[in-house]
């Protein structure tokens, strides 16, 4: 399986609008933060897209992206969610309709936000809309061709959302808590990605420090670091890691066993 990482920044991304500081004007390409989402492609060949970001046709173009088999969303914030209407270009490709998992929340949501997209008027009168298919995830896991995927619960805030684990790799964006329960969910990985926004607090993010100590607990054999602001220049950051924990960044490509 090999997993790309396709955005690694927050909502904003980086370098952020208007901002002059020493991240936002690096000439690291590592520093350069579209936002959160990975690309995964299965060892059956199934293309898995976790979120759709603003950044979405960017994110594509950068990286050959020709095909996606399904959508799984971690949640509806803007920044996870508003690339939508480019899956209409793979649905031109492929000529099938897209299935898009989330729970009962992040759907109704989806069409709430979208609603164009799920109005059979639009496209019978060549409004040009997506072809979607909503699936809801109500707990335990699901198949996408042979790969297994278990949705994992974390904490968001006060808001609980998803997310997932592919055989030994977990993704978990957007959290500051990892429930017991969901700890039980995440034994035995060679890779978890983990939320770790800036070093000051926050009321809905890992800072680093937490983001790190969440890591040790859970203990797979190598964590990466996302949803990274400008506060956090890379090679400073990981440099002041510990053996295991690094961060990521956008173009990363993994493969996992």
């Amino acid at each position: 399986m090999n997993v790309l990482f396709l955005g690694t920044g927050t909502s904003h991304g980086v370098p952020m609008i208007g901002c002059d500081c020493a991240v936002c004007r690096s000439t690291d390409p590592r520093d350069k933060r579209l936002r959160p989402s990975i690309y995964v492609t299965c060892d059956d060949g199934t293309r898995v897209l976790v979120d759709t970001t603003p950044d979405l046709r960017t994110q594509a173009l950068t990286h050959n992206i020709r095909r996606v088999d399904a959508v799984l969303y971690t949640h509806t914030h803007a920044d996870h969610i508003l690339g939508l209407d480019e899956l209409r270009r793979f649905n031109h490709m492929t000529r099938q309709p897209v299935p898009l998992f989330g729970d009962v929340f992040s759907l109704a949501e989806l069409r709430r936000t979208f609603a164009y997209a799920f109005d059979e008027r639009e496209a019978q009168q060549g409004g040009g809309v997506p072809d979607l298919q909503l699936w809801r995830l109500s707990g335990g896991a699901l198949m996408i061709g042979r790969q297994e995927i278990v949705p994992v619960p974390v904490s968001h805030g006060h808001r609980t959302i998803l997310g997932f684990r592919f055989g030994r790799f977990a993704y978990l964006t957007d959290c500051n808590a990892v429930p017991p329960s969901s700890r039980a969910l995440l034994q035995n990985l060679d890779v978890l990605v983990l939320d770790a926004l800036r070093h000051r607090p926050h009321p809905t993010h890992f800072t680093v420090a937490e983001a790190v100590n969440a890591a040790a607990g859970i203990g797979a054999r190598q964590t990466y670091l996302t949803h990274i602001c400008h506060d956090l220049s890379h090679a400073g950051t990981c440099a002041s890691l510990p053996a295991g924990v690094t961060l990521a960044y956008d173009g990363l490509s993994l493969d996992v066993s």
